[in-house]
């Protein structure tokens, strides 16, 4: 295992790019990986997320920066000198050998012992549910199996510095993908294995990992545990990619300790006033579903709103109302009164978040 540096880090595809940030696919990265943790690249596809994971693999020499492990520099050395397991979005396997042989190649491959190897691959093989299908051939197995065997692989060897995974679940079944998850979690819990998950499903990441890695457009523009991303985005992206439905952002102004709306004045902390003075930038205030209060008849500090729809989700409801021309969601249990033709709105001060130029005042 490995603490893993990413020491200014930019790549671009382009055969000569120039100083312009809109030449580099992956903008300038700053950032330490510590040995043994479990992280999740999180963003939208073209982001940067598999570029990047590529650079740490050594798939792909950065155009820019240094990789380190530990305090090794090893920004040119190829895949197969970096001790790293990748495990693709599609099954990498030997379709003509067995289950027991292919979670074996590795190993055998780096000259382990008998002994370790068969215990190895039984260890994987029970962690994976391929204990029956150890003897068949790859070939004949669906694509949930073989995807599970292209993990197996990668986790069979424990002395790597890094497991990194590029969408794995993609071809699994979702009853299958909660499971293989859940597994993956409890392996790192036990071996603490370094394990860097890339996706774009903020369910397995936010599952999987102990700190989310979030990428918009070529730049990590938040690392945190999930608590942190939802509670405080750091980036308006992260509050709307974060969360479902994602946050709520309104424009607005401050005037006193409040954050006026058109006509509305919505209280706040005196604190987060005093900030909202100081910005020179857009402001908007910002709010999640899940804490924006809607009421089924007028209450203190709350505005009378028309609802545009209701959305039964199961266990709660999502409630779009029009406040001030800014359609906000929010979310009711399933044993709230359901508002029909219009509503009361309130923002409670400890969740409302204040942005400047899309970035949240701290």
């Amino acid at each position: 295992m490995a603490r893993i540096n990413l020491d200014e880090v930019a790549h671009s595809y382009l055969a000569r790019p120039g100083e312009k940030e809109e030449d580099y696919a992956l903008k300038r990265i700053h950032n330490i990986w510590d040995d043994g943790g479990a992280y999740a690249l999180l963003g939208p596809s073209g982001c940067g997320k598999t570029t990047l994971l590529n650079i740490i693999s050594g798939l792909l020499e950065p155009s820019r920066g240094r990789v380190k492990f530990d305090e090794a520099d090893v920004t040119a050395l190829p895949p197969e000198k970096r001790n790293i397991a990748q495990v693709f979005q599609f099954p990498v396997l030997y379709d003509t050998m067995s289950v027991y042989n292919n979670l074996a190649f590795p190993l055998r491959n780096r000259g382990f012992d008998k002994n370790y190897i068969d215990k190895r691959v039984r260890e994987v093989a029970e962690i994976l549910d391929l204990e029956k299908v150890l003897k068949k051939k790859a070939e004949g197995l669906g694509v949930d199996a073989k995807q599970k065997i292209s993990l197996g692989r990668g986790l069979v060897r424990s002395d790597v510095a890094a497991i990194l995974f590029d969408e794995p679940l993609t071809v699994i079944d979702p009853h299958l993908k909660w499971q293989l998850r859940c597994k993956l979690k409890e392996i790192h819990e036990q071996l603490k294995l370094t394990l860097i998950y890339v996706t774009h499903d903020q369910v397995e990441a936010l599952t999987f990992a102990d700190k989310i890695i979030v990428m918009y457009e070529g730049w990590i523009v938040q690392t945190g545990t999930p608590q942190e991303l939802f509670e405080y985005p750091d980036h308006k992206f992260v509050g709307y990619f974060i969360g479902s439905p994602g946050m709520n952002f309104i424009p607005c102004t401050i005037q006193g300790n409040r954050a006026v709306v058109g006509d509305a004045e919505i209280p706040i902390s005196a604190d987060l006033a005093e900030k909202g003075k100081s910005a020179a930038g857009k402001l908007e205030l910002g709010i999640r579903p899940l804490y924006l209060k809607v009421h089924d008849r007028p209450a203190e500090n709350a505005f009378e709103v028309p609802v545009a729809s209701v959305e039964d989700q199961g266990n709660y409801r999502i409630v779009t109302a029009d406040f001030k021309g800014n359609l906000l969601k929010a979310r009711i249990s399933e044993n709230d009164p359901v508002p029909e033709s219009k509503a009361w709105l309130s923002f409670p001060q400890e969740w409302i978040r204040l942005f400047e130029d899309e970035h949240l005042m701290k």
